[in-house]
């Protein structure tokens, strides 16, 4: 698998890089590479974790995993996520502490570590380019956040070497960080949507509905759920109430989920005479309504 390849060369091009950064933060004495380099070991390490679940995630649904491994995909996509929330928070916290008492830097070695960064990190994110998981596409975020983080310390170390004003140093990590921290929170937000079985993004349910009952045939639709495994593939299971052909009904219905997206439907078709109970129990409660004496 191509995708997991490149996950893997990301992953050994960053673990090496991020160790011999955080001893080149040292060196020089910048706050800015330290962080820059707890943000790289961090990624570093969630992207050895999603290789590992991205290649789980292949796998093809069996007995135990009736609905694939998808969702461990996800998870590699959030593990990646809350080290980088927890990382971009000790940042702020050190960077806070440098402004508080200013150190000497050495910034002709914060350069050239600023350089090298910004080059093997492109590169980095150049391998990771093409992923469409949303664990992928975590992790390529990760790699654009480097180069971001990287050029951004080799303008401040450069300004830096001619003003010789030490605050630019903490007060870039501490950008550097909120940025990481917002976009890494929306991506919790969209994992955490993906296993609270919310309706995907873009899918409009009254509408979808809206779009069945005009086909020809189709009297009535309800118990309508969508989910989604991975942010990427869409399924729906439905009742529906018809008169006509089921064949032709059932390809009909299928055709316009497709058309929203929807790539697996599974569905239940009922005549008019056969009252769903669920159906009725869901709208007025049940009580009044097992009166009718034609339950099949």
């Amino acid at each position: 698998m191509k995708s997991e390849k490149n996950i893997l060369i990301a992953f050994i091009l960053n673990l090496n890089f991020s160790v011999f950064e955080f001893f080149g933060g040292i060196f020089t004495n910048s706050v800015a590479i330290i962080s820059d380099s707890i943000h790289d070991i961090g990624d570093a390490v969630s992207i050895g974790i999603s290789y590992f679940l991205e290649k789980k995630s292949k796998k093809q649904p069996d007995n135990t995993y009736t609905y694939g491994y998808l969702r461990y995909s996800v998870i590699g996509s959030i593990i990646t996520t809350l080290i980088l929330l927890v990382g971009s928070v000790l940042v702020v916290i050190n960077a806070v502490k440098r402004i508080l008492n200013p150190v000497d830097i050495n910034y002709n070695g914060m350069i050239i570590f600023a350089i090298i960064g910004v080059v093997v990190n492109f590169l980095a994110a150049y391998f990771t380019r093409h992923g469409d998981s949303l664990n992928q596409k975590a992790v390529n975020l990760h790699m654009l956040e480097d180069v971001l983080g990287w050029a951004v310390v080799l303008i401040g170390a450069v300004v830096m070497r001619f003003t010789d004003f030490k605050l630019i140093d903490p007060i870039l990590s501490i950008l550097v960080a909120v940025y990481i921290f917002i976009h890494a929170f929306s991506h919790l937000k969209e994992a955490i949507d993906l296993f609270l079985v919310k309706i995907p993004e873009g899918i409009n349910l009254d509408e979808i509905k809206h779009h069945l009952l005009e086909i020809d045939g189709v009297l009535g639709v309800h118990h309508i759920h969508i989910w989604s495994m991975d942010g990427n593939q869409n399924y729906a299971t439905m009742h529906i109430v018809t008169n006509g052909d089921h064949l032709e009904i059932k390809k009909a219905v299928k055709e316009e989920l497709l058309d929203h997206g929807i790539v697996h439907a599974t569905l239940e078709l009922e005549s008019e005479n056969e009252h769903c109970e669920d159906e009725h129990c869901h709208t007025h409660g049940c009580s009044s309504h097992h009166h009718h004496g034609h339950h099949h």
